[in-house]
């Protein structure tokens, strides 16, 4: 049998597999074989799933994420050719704020330096019908670099992270915070709340010669909050190492747009598992069960060592815990052999 046909093959029962066990209420990890920066939304029942591919924007609409392999899905937007947003369409998130659909992505020209945050907006309830309409590009000042936007509402105010450059060049990223006036509007300056400072932040592959060994990469920040407690999981390290790892920020101040509110934890809460064949997951966002009981984490990550940025990236979940201290516990990526409860339903 060729290579192309086993890989084929190979697919195939991976799809055949999950679907069957998320039929009788277990799934096992990836949910997908492909699809990096998975990002969901659960409404009226339902979850809308999104992740990065490259060229088009994609919604996914499924009662059980477990099962988005056999979910509907539906291309709502392709960029025009020739604009400053037509290439390296990145880490897509859908929201529906104030009633009306968005979708936040990055986007260039096909030149990385030139990466900045987009919006589109449907007014439709149903974001599966109605007309997805481009609002523009959604910015702070100064007008740097920009990937992976997260947008939030704390005490009643809307609210933008995301990853960014200082200046105008690649040479750190770093995790920003601004206020927004409306959905596709940020108002004011950008904050800086978090930049690479631990070396599990910014070792690379220590012996891959091609990659210098610090990278600096904080990026995919997301909000997330229990009991009132404030915290922003990123990820950091370099998406290409196996070292790509999830950080935690946790709001200790009363001024969300204050530095000095942020403190960031000493060691990251989620990282590779070489037992589970669990590489380089990060990435993340996070979903609360369809009964509202459950906490889960959805990520990406790879099955074998040194398989980078690429297509090897596949979308993953599992239920959460919680500390004492109210931070989350995320504990260890599962196997793919780990035969896991679907979200609670009761």
């Amino acid at each position: 049998m060729k290579r192309k046909n086993r890989y084929l093959v190979s697919f195939l029962l991976m799809l055949i597999t999950a679907s069957a066990l998320a039929q009788f209420g277990t799934f096992t990890n990836p949910v997908l074989p492909s699809g990096a920066d998975p990002y969901s939304t659960f409404y009226q029942g339902y979850y809308y799933y999104t992740h990065t591919l490259q060229n088009r924007l994609v919604v996914w609409k499924t009662k059980n994420l477990a099962n988005i392999a056999d979910a509907e899905s539906k291309t709502i937007w392709t960029p025009p050719e020739g604009t400053m947003y037509s290439k390296d369409i990145w880490a897509p998130e859908i929201h529906i704020i104030d009633g009306k659909w968005y979708v936040y992505f990055a986007a260039d020209d096909g030149n990385n330096e030139n990466h900045r945050m987009y919006v589109l907006e449907n007014d439709n309830e149903d974001p599966f019908r109605g007309e997805w309409k481009f609002k523009g590009k959604v910015a702070a000042w100064p007008d740097r670099w920009a990937i992976d936007g997260n947008v939030f509402n704390y005490q009643d105010e809307l609210y933008m992270i995301w990853s960014g450059w200082e200046g105008r060049t690649n040479g750190q990223q770093n995790i920003y915070i601004a206020q927004m006036k409306n959905p596709w509007t940020i108002e004011g300056k950008r904050v800086l709340i978090s930049e690479p400072t631990h070396v599990w932040e910014k070792q690379g592959d220590l012996d891959d010669e091609e990659n210098p060994p610090h990278v600096n990469v904080n990026e995919g920040p997301q909000y997330l909050e229990n009991n009132g407690k404030i915290f922003i999981v990123f990820s950091a390290n370099g998406c290409w190492t196996d070292y790509y790892s999830l950080g935690l920020l946790s709001l200790e101040g009363e001024d969300i747009l204050d530095p000095a509110s942020w403190m960031k934890h000493d060691k990251p809460i989620f990282k590779k598992s070489e037992e589970n064949s669990v590489y380089a997951p990060g990435h993340n966002s996070f979903f609360k069960s369809p009964d509202g009981s459950e906490d889960w984490i959805l990520y990406h990550a790879n099955s074998k060592p040194g398989e980078g940025c690429g297509t090897k990236r596949s979308p993953r979940m599992q239920k959460i815990e919680w500390n004492e201290d109210g931070t989350p516990k995320l504990g260890k990526p599962v196997s793919s052999e780990t035969v896991l409860e679907i979200p609670s339903i009761k």
